[in-house]
């Protein structure tokens, strides 16, 4: 998420187009819970419900959740090496102090305590009272900025692994080797497997929803996975050159696979016992198929291009952190000012979450303009 240095040239633009877009998911996923899908918000208007729209928003969201959050830590994964070596450990972590821990302390401690107490104000509770509550009681809450707080933990594990002793012998994975060739479809079905039984042993302690100092551990087997294979993928540059036909392998399997998860919730509705831990089986092994398949896609789609970023796409991603420190409040904001107002919800979603996006990057723009505010957004 944060504006960590890239490789040269328009493939790097290509990754930093890539991140903006899935910043705009992000909302647009938030804006789905709040008119009707399933996960945490701060403010929800319509309760999920077996209806069609219901329906379409909760498929949304769990295909999301399947791969978003998964590439922004393959995509941050990939860019830890060559800043580690660029700027040696210390700086390395005071940097990702500035850029990751500042916005979480200021989400944690301001914007976050502002949405709850906005969120509040639907249920006729004051919003000063809320917030000078949430102040008094020293409510910290990270909100979105968890995935700030996880790349924290992730760069201390990745200074902690750059700095250990070489084996002799052994190959440095973050030297550049460009013949070092793409990972078999083998490798790859081996790292959706694992990471399905990992999904499996994380939510056995932690079942999807429970959180754990912020963090929903839940959900952290495809993070570690995906954020490592980053980290091993920047010295051959491995996801700037996908292999077309893996790319297209990889999306027939997630097509494929793609119906499995609807069509096991239907029938778990007539087969009782298959609602439990048979589906949530499904489910762990379900996201990485998925996973695998639209992260190749999206790889291939945005980083294999030959055209300069124009000035409007510049515009869009130097302001696309901010976006996301910032969208919760604003989210929340616009759909509280016409919850009164009887429309589909999938219109309110759709105007909702568009509204807010011009909200954010409006607001984005006036944030990056500040001396102090730019250097870290």
């Amino acid at each position: 998420m944060s504006n960590s240095p890239s490789h040269a040239g328009v493939r790097s633009a290509g990754f930093d187009a890539l991140r903006a877009c899935m910043t705009v998911l992000v909302l647009f996923h938030h804006a789905a819970i709040t008119y009707g899908a399933i996960g945490g918000w701060y403010y929800r208007e319509v309760k999920p419900e077996a209806s069609l729209p219901g329906t379409l928003l909760v498929l949304f969201c769990t295909t999301n959740q399947a791969y978003f959050m998964g590439l922004f830590f393959l995509i941050a994964g990939y860019f830890t090496p060559a800043a580690i070596a660029r700027k040696g450990s210390w700086r390395y972590l005071a940097d990702r102090g500035l850029r990751l821990g500042v916005p979480l302390l200021f989400f944690g401690g301001v914007l976050g305590p502002v949405t709850i107490a906005l969120a509040a104000t639907s249920r006729g509770q004051p919003f000063g009272v809320t917030l000078v509550q949430s102040w008094h009681r020293h409510t910290f809450e990270n909100g979105p900025l968890w995935f700030a707080q996880a790349l924290l933990i992730f760069a201390v594990a990745a200074v902690l692994y750059a700095r250990k002793p070489a084996r002799p012998g052994h190959r440095d994975e973050g030297l550049s080797d460009a013949s070092r060739p793409w990972p078999s479809n083998g490798v790859l079905a081996l790292a959706a497997l694992s990471t399905g039984i990992a999904a499996l042993g994380l939510r056995h302690f932690w079942p999807v929803g429970v959180n754990v100092w912020g963090l929903q551990l839940g959900y952290f087997g495809s993070y570690v996975v995906l954020f490592a294979f980053g980290f091993i993928a920047a010295g051959p540059r491995w996801l700037e050159r996908v292999p077309a036909s893996q790319a297209r392998l990889w999306k027939r399997i997630a097509l494929l696979a793609f119906p499995l998860l609807p069509a096991a919730y239907f029938i778990a509705k007539a087969v009782p016992f298959l609602a439990g831990e048979p589906l949530g089986v499904i489910y762990a092994f379900w996201e990485p198929l998925v996973a695998w398949g639209v992260i190749l896609v999206l790889l291939r789609r945005f980083t294999m291009g030959s055209r300069p970023p124009g000035r409007f796409q510049q515009w869009l991603v130097r302001r696309a952190y901010a976006v996301y420190i910032i969208h919760p409040p604003v989210l929340v904001a616009i759909a509280l000012a016409w919850r009164q107002v009887q429309a589909p919800q999938l219109v309110k979603f759709a105007l909702t979450g568009s509204l807010a996006c011009i909200a954010c990057y409006l607001l984005a723009d006036l944030l990056v303009r500040l001396p102090g505010v730019r250097r870290i957004v």
